[in-house]
């Protein structure tokens, strides 16, 4: 539910090399394709209890757990009556079907009612919430704000209420919203549910309150082995951004640890060591994960070439990477690979493969920058003709300075 509301990377500055490195790889706390529906976070914890008639009729008949019984509210005590009942049923049945016409009917019918209750009322105004929570967040959130304003809903459902308001607060990114309901819930409830400070912490790691966001994750992630993967992750976050990297590399040492098969907890690793410039167990980390079978997408290995290819002599480990990223079909045969290849076999003395893959490279750049990079290196090994080929090429294609280029012509 958590892990896919980190949506601040936390960035890095790579080193380049003179002809342009590929960047090394951010952090991936929360890489896209891992992310969850916040929306459907959010109407879960909306629904949790009282979303129905029939919920509502049992909830009035049997006793229900009290899910928050520490809160200072008062239960109201009330009830459906018979007359607003029938009508809830048919409220309910439409915010079922997703029939939002229907709803909005129904609704109107009990809201401007003299006779229904604040409890009717306020179930009303949830079960509009849910029904728009997909199409209208603002709406949404309305709505929820006036089901607490009513006062009616019992202990369970009006704090159920208040929390599905916070985690669409968060989810539309307001954050200062979201972060002031959330504290209303646990000065209200005294609540010491975990899922509760995580979102707390994640609204103040999303303010950029990483002390404060620490101070909220660490008692429910540290010592505590029933911790969700993406709470670690978010804390990690924080140590982080925050200048703690010594915490964070602890703490993604014995994650990594403790679930060697788990890619997500190796890369966390790997991209910890990158905080703190530490690319030889970075890149360990990815080593073992490529022997493994694991580096199974794209990003993967341009990741791991990038880390090869800034590091001292890391060249002929990203020619290896980088082609047999290639021959499984995840590099794609583009400008960032094969300039990459180019620079890799430049860099190593292979002048002639360099100049295959700057050849390769030239015609896909932007600009005429590889097709001047392809001329240097030919002119470097005596093919003079074939340097003034690709420096006039160079020129064709457009460069930021062209005189490097006209004084190859010029030779």
């Amino acid at each position: 539910m958590f892990a896919s509301m980190f949506h601040r990377t936390i960035l890095m500055t790579a080193v380049a090399a003179a002809l342009g490195l590929a960047a090394v790889p951010s952090p991936v706390w929360a890489q896209d394709g891992e992310q969850r529906n916040e929306r459907r976070s959010a109407r879960d914890a909306f629904q949790q209890r009282g979303q129905s008639r029939k919920r509502a009729e049992k909830a009035d008949t049997q006793a229900v757990a009290q899910e928050y019984p520490q809160a200072t509210r008062q239960e109201p005590g009330l009830k459906t009556s018979t007359r607003i009942g029938a009508q809830l049923n048919t409220l309910s049945e439409a915010q079922q079907a997703g029939d939002l016409a229907a709803a909005e009917a129904a609704a109107a019918v009990i809201l401007e009612n003299d006779r229904a209750n604040a409890y009717e009322r306020a179930l009303a105004l949830r079960l509009l919430a849910d029904v728009v929570m997909d199409t209208d967040a603002t709406r949404a959130a309305d709505y929820m704000r006036q089901a607490l304003e009513a006062d009616g809903l019992n202990n369970n459902d009006h704090y159920n209420t208040m929390l599905g308001l916070g985690q669409l607060q968060l989810q539309e990114e307001d954050y200062t919203a979201a972060l002031a309901t959330f504290d209303r819930l646990v000065a209200e409830t005294h609540s010491d549910k975990p899922e509760l400070q995580v979102l707390r912490g994640n609204t103040l790691y999303r303010l950029e309150r990483y002390n404060d966001a620490i101070a909220a994750l660490e008692p429910v992630v540290k010592g505590n082995p029933e911790a969700r993967a993406d709470w670690t992750q978010l804390l990690m976050a924080s140590y982080a951004d925050a200048g703690r990297p010594d915490d964070a590399k602890v703490l993604a040492e014995q994650v990594a640890s403790q679930a060697p098969g788990d890619k997500r907890a190796q890369l966390n690793l790997a991209n910890v060591y990158l905080q703190a410039d530490d690319y030889p167990n970075a890149i360990a980390v990815y080593e073992r994960l490529r022997q493994a079978g694991e580096l199974s997408e794209e990003r993967d290995y341009n990741n791991l070439a990038a880390l090869y290819l800034n590091s001292e002599n890391g060249e002929a480990n990203a020619i290896s990477v980088l082609n047999e990223g290639l021959e499984k079909g995840l590099l794609k045969g583009d400008y960032r690979t094969y300039s990459s290849l180019a620079q890799a076999y430049y860099f190593s003395d292979q002048y002639e493969k360099a100049i295959e893959f700057y050849g390769k490279a030239a015609p896909l750049d932007d600009d005429g920058s590889t097709y001047l990079n392809l001329a240097k290196v030919l002119s470097n090994e005596g093919r003079d003709a074939d340097s003034k080929a690709a420096a006039q090429k160079a020129l064709d294609k457009g460069l930021p300075n062209p005189e490097e280029a006209r004084k190859l012509l010029a030779r």
